[in-house]
């Protein structure tokens, strides 16, 4: 695994990777409750070399596609280049043609010499990830959440290595896709990597295992926040069809992002199921709506959340996203015992046992590190285990804020609901799903009387 020895950074962790696939393509919570936690006590510090050794194709050249040109996959590029001096950019795409080249000049400008993505490998439109997975031999998927699943599946069946941002689908539907997917990589021996950073943090790795080992006793409860100011508000620019106004500011349209709780806190209940040891969530109720963020600017988007959920043994989750100005903000995971409190994210313990973790990390760049040096060694990692069920446990909450009901594992599980249209009948010529309605406002779920399954 190549890494930068000069940044002194986190270049190998010990991960258990299971991923148990489904029985007869169905997945079920008893396949994701066998999965394993995915980290060891901590994170091996020592840089490792790549020195000569060659890609699996016969070149010391790896191939990387990007899907996506927002903010989050230029990063995830810049970490992929940074990650392995024999990495290069070879093609990109976007919905918007000058999003691509300007955050092509970013990358040229951070990575020197490994940015050779011409303008004949540059790509518009919603067919433009074709281009890109044929192009490269890792794809890297940070655009809308709606297409993450449909576009890793492509990448995968087209036997690429696959870096792939959170959430890792928005509905049921989308969800299962993604799993079939994970299933595939593992039977094809490809990385899938997951963009749910913290289980590439050191200090989040030594906490949870430290939870684990009984450093705060049984667990009691788990409080779960990500609050904080809307996402990037972009004014509608002149000339913008009703569709790419929509698609240049994804996620306060629920077709495109699936909502903040699939957004936002699936970072925390992910990190909830893996202080659980990868248990998820048999139930949960909650609710949510519009208070002040309600200008078109913002969608069709609630900006507050709040859901409970419950697991089998009774330890509930109290959950909280709010996207409003103004207002109190925080992100934190905080883990009640009988014996202490843990705070995941300041790699804290309190209680009959005090402790905290004083080094430094960047899972951002780790992640890139680990799946290029699963790639070089031939040892290929599948996050499928977490990624796939932490997600749908998202879903379950953000359809119950939609609707006002308690909603059950077994019931998203099964469920077949999508928002419309699927990823695969996405035109550059369609019209958008979301209207404005004769108030001049898009429409939003209304608790009680909304129906999804």
């Amino acid at each position: 695994m190549h890494a930068n020895s000069s940044k002194g950074r986190v270049t190998k962790m010990v991960n258990s990777e299971l991923d148990k696939g489904s029985a007869g393509g169905r997945t079920t919570r008893r396949d994701f409750l066998k999965a394993s936690t995915v980290a060891a006590s901590g994170a091996m510090t020592a840089a490792l070399g790549i020195g000569h050794s060659a890609f699996a194709a016969g070149s010391d050249i790896i191939r990387v596609g990007m899907i996506g040109c927002g903010g989050r996959n230029t990063g995830a590029g810049n970490q992929a280049l940074t990650a392995d001096p024999g990495a290069r950019l070879v093609a990109m795409c976007d919905i918007f043609m000058d999003r691509v080249k300007s955050k092509r000049e970013i990358l040229q400008e951070k990575r020197p010499g490994q940015v050779t993505a011409d303008d004949d490998h540059c790509f518009a439109g919603f067919d433009g990830y074709k281009h890109v997975i044929e192009a490269s031999d890792v794809v890297l998927i940070a655009n809308a959440a709606k297409f993450h699943p449909l576009h890793a599946m492509a990448a995968i069946e087209a036997g690429k290595h696959v870096f792939v941002e959170k959430p890792h689908g928005i509905d049921p539907v989308g969800i299962k896709l993604m799993q079939r997917a994970a299933d595939l990589a593992k039977s094809k021996g490809l990385c899938l990597v997951s963009g749910l950073h913290s289980r590439y943090h050191p200090g989040y790795i030594e906490t949870v295992q430290r939870i684990h080992d009984g450093a705060i006793g049984d667990v009691v409860a788990i409080e779960e926040n990500f609050l904080r100011g809307p996402y990037g508000v972009i004014p509608r620019k002149p000339g913008l069809t009703e569709l790419e106004w929509q698609c240049s500011t994804q996620y306060h349209f629920r077709w495109l992002s699936g909502d903040d709780v699939v957004q936002s806190l699936v970072h925390n209940i992910d990190r909830a199921s893996w202080v659980m040891h990868n248990e998820l969530p048999v139930k949960c109720h909650g609710m949510g709506g519009r208070s002040s963020m309600t200008e078109p600017i913002y969608g069709d988007v609630f900006d507050h959340h709040s859901v409970v959920f419950e697991f089998a043994n009774g330890v509930p989750i109290y959950a909280f996203c709010r996207t409003t100005n103004g207002c109190y903000n925080s992100y934190s995971s905080i883990v009640h015992g009988s014996k202490g409190v843990a705070d995941i994210m300041r790699c804290r313990i309190s209680g009959e046992t005090n402790w905290r973790w004083k080094g430094k990390s960047n899972p951002h760049q780790v992640e890139h590190d680990v799946l290029f040096g699963a790639i070089r060694s031939g040892k290929p990692i599948n996050n499928g285990h977490y990624m796939v069920p932490s997600t749908l446990a998202t879903v379950m909450g953000q359809i119950s804020c939609y609707t006002g009901k308690e909603i059950t594992w077994e019931e998203i599980n099964k469920s077949d609901f999508y928002y419309p249209p699927k990823p695969e009948q996405c035109r550059d010529d369609m019209a958008p799903p979301t209207k404005l309605d004769a108030n001049g406002s898009y429409p939003v779920p209304k608790p009680g009387f909304t129906k999804t399954i």
